[in-house]
């Protein structure tokens, strides 16, 4: 059945341009490479990051993990990047899923141990935000968290994310189920700095 509006993000926009670095205070968001394999692999055996992105990774999925990136830019259903200080991956963010009709796409991140608390993962979301609003032309960009994870309420909240309400049960975890606290911004929201 055909649409009454066009697509808010029209297909074509992201493959046709080419992956961007972006600088992000402190860090640097840059496309994955095959050499980061190990920092991927040591990450995701962080009981941090495995608690909270339920899921762990081997050595052969850390490869095809990083390998399907620009498979998902051409596809354009999504984009990440390694999260780096001084060229080395220290944590990761994605547009998770493009909705190009509405304008939609959700975001993921993560962050090693010894690069948390200095600011870098909200710093990145507002540079991967204002990336997605001014060149890729999104309307809307949310954050989806357990409501047991403070940190990661936090970044959303420091990088201008409105919080929006809870989700019951909405996801599946290790230890149960999950209550998940989601965030937005708008592309009419301005622009945020994280503080």
């Amino acid at each position: 059945m055909p649409r009454t509006t066009s697509d808010a993000v029209p297909h074509g926009r992201l493959r046709a341009l080419e992956q961007p670095v972006l600088e992000a205070g402190a860090c640097t968001l840059r496309p994955w490479r095959a050499t980061d394999r190990a920092q991927v692999v040591a990450a995701f055996a962080d009981p941090d990051i495995q608690r909270w992105h339920a899921r762990s990774m081997t050595q052969d999925e850390a490869t095809a993990w990083i390998a399907h990136w620009p498979g998902r830019w051409t596809e354009e259903t999504g984009a990440g990047w390694a999260l780096t200080l001084h060229d080395e991956p220290v944590g990761q963010i994605s547009l998770r899923h493009l909705n190009h009709a509405d304008g939609i796409t959700d975001v993921s991140y993560w962050v090693v141990p010894a690069a948390r608390g200095r600011g870098v993962a909200s710093s990145a979301l507002t540079a991967l935000s204002g990336w997605a609003f001014g060149v890729l032309g999104v309307h809307r960009i949310f954050v989806d968290h357990s409501t047991r994870n403070p940190a990661s309420c936090a970044v959303a909240t420091r990088a201008g994310y409105q919080l929006e309400g809870t989700k019951r049960e909405d996801a599946l975890h290790a230890d149960g189920w999950h209550d998940m606290h989601t965030h937005s911004r708008l592309a009419t929201d301005g622009t945020a700095r994280p503080h």
